[in-house]
């Protein structure tokens, strides 16, 4: 378990670390980002990750839930959650605002290979609020770009507003070393990208299998979806990576709620390859 304890100085995993909100960003009506930085130098200079891996974020008095890092390790100005707005916890969450002190508990869980990925290409898809993740590895790709093939980006929302990361779109559409394509639901007047469902949008665009990696983050009926898509297009399931840090609660192994089979998402995940997905009880 050592190699998933905190980073940020605490020996008792369950203590988190004082963080203050530094700014917060409505990305969409249901979606915001929480911008934190540890309250302790110490513990911030200490502090190191991978990208991939999660926190717990907690709001004193409401409780703690899980969320990806989604500032790449280069980020030394704050750490990013973004959090979809479904229950008490992540209403607390909304309700933050800069000055408002959190505690943190990270890094937690394993991370995308992307040491494995190099001299491949790689295509990203992001649905909803699954991009948090991608974001993170995205990122990390870009500015490692000269280690990668292609690098291509599929990103879908219900509707234009329900599409986060406003302020990164600009840049990825016209980045020399991302190929980015965006898609909605359902037809919205003055919307100049794809319209249809991820994965229909996934076989129009007919990414090759050949030395390529898939990973991808969305809702569960998606994920489903697009994972067929891949396959009908040639990807094995050692090459496409999913995470699914939406299922960790006490992110350490020890409250038992986030098993599948013997396997633990905090310890054994988040992330994991559709081939080790194979390998567990059909619980997804």
């Amino acid at each position: 378990m050592s190699e998933h304890q905190c980073t940020c100085g605490h020996k008792n995993p369950y203590l988190p670390e004082l963080a203050t909100v530094v700014e917060t960003v409505q990305e969409t009506p249901t979606i915001k980002s929480i911008r934190v930085r540890f309250d302790s130098d110490e513990a911030w200079e200490k502090f190191s990750y991978q990208p991939g891996q999660v926190g717990q974020l907690s709001v004193f008095g409401a409780g703690e839930s899980t969320f990806v890092i989604n500032t790449p390790p280069s980020c030394r100005d704050y750490l990013q959650f973004s959090v979809l707005r479904a229950g008490e916890v992540t209403n607390a969450i909304h309700k933050l605002q800069a000055g408002d002190k959190v505690g943190v508990r990270a890094p937690l869980g394993n991370w995308f290979p992307y040491e494995q990925w190099k001299g491949k290409n790689v295509f990203f898809v992001g649905g909803g609020i699954g991009m948090a993740p991608i974001r993170t590895i995205l990122l990390h790709l870009l500015e490692n770009a000269g280690d990668y093939g292609q690098i291509s980006l599929l990103y879908g929302a219900k509707s234009p507003a329900d599409m986060a990361f406003q302020a990164d779109l600009p840049g990825w559409l016209k980045h020399p070393h991302l190929k980015t394509t965006l898609t909605i639901d359902s037809p919205a007047e003055g919307w100049p990208h794809k319209v249809g469902l991820i994965p229909n949008v996934l076989k129009e665009l007919a990414p090759s299998p050949d030395n390529t990696i898939a990973a991808l983050c969305g809702p569960p009926i998606m994920i489903r979806f697009t994972l067929a898509a891949f396959r009908e297009l040639g990807f094995q399931d050692e090459n496409i990576v999913t995470t699914l840090e939406r299922r960790m609660k006490c992110g350490i192994g020890i409250c038992g709620r986030c098993n599948i089979g013997g396997k633990y998402v905090c310890l054994d995940g988040p992330v994991f390859t559709q081939a080790q997905l194979n390998e567990l009880p059909p619980e997804m």
